[in-house]
């Protein structure tokens, strides 16, 4: 039995990659579960700092989000996912919110498989080690757009590494694009409505 029949998901979370993003979500996790406890507790909806950071948010939180999920779409990780619930629970749009975080996100992917796509091994290996490239190669190899799709419908997944591979490979460029937008869809939908639901919790909304 070879090396690819043997892989199992549980030895992709093994991965130095992997491991890394899993400690960074948890991480982000508690501190937004403890940011929002103290904003219920010490109840800042009235504050000025409050009106100022909403009245913020409600004029350039389109274009703030946009910048941001587009840089957040490439290999630096900007809390896209965090400033998209922020932007909900201070009362921006939510169908613009979904749709400008969406096209912003998969411009960033679209970035990253253009950069690997054209210039190639030697791009790839100043963003990541040769052996996370190596490893991120054979996930693609073994599961394909699946494992993509899933990378891209959980937010603390590096699915910006995959576009790399995707574009050193040269996938299908428009498969990419719509496995890009679809996933990453559903997650900022279901961040809005987070956010939105934390508003009311936080007695704002």
């Amino acid at each position: 039995m070879n090396k690819k029949e043997k892989y199992r998901f549980r030895d992709l979370l093994k991965t130095k990659w992997m491991q890394s993003a899993l400690k960074l979500a948890i991480i982000a996790s508690i501190a937004a579960v403890l940011a929002f406890w103290m904003f219920h507790f010490f109840d800042i909806s009235g504050s000025q700092f409050f009106a100022d950071t909403e009245e913020v948010f409600l004029e350039y939180g389109l274009l703030g989000i946009f910048i941001a999920t587009i840089i957040a779409g490439t290999i630096i990780p900007l809390g896209s996912p965090a400033l998209v619930a922020a932007a909900a629970l201070f009362g921006v749009n939510p169908i613009a919110l979904i749709i400008v975080s969406t096209t912003g996100f998969t411009i960033g992917m679209i970035i990253n498989y253009a950069l690997a796509y054209r210039l190639g091994r030697p791009y790839i290996e100043k963003k990541m080690s040769k052996n996370d490239l190596e490893e991120m190669t054979f996930v693609w190899q073994k599961w394909g757009w699946i494992i993509f799709t899933i990378f891209g419908a959980i937010p603390v997944l590096p699915v910006e590494l995959l576009a790399f591979v995707c574009g050193f490979l040269k996938t299908r460029v428009l498969t990419f694009i719509i496995l890009s937008f679809l996933p990453r869809f559903f997650v900022f939908a279901m961040l809005v409505y987070f956010g939105q639901s934390v508003g009311i919790w936080l007695g704002i909304a």
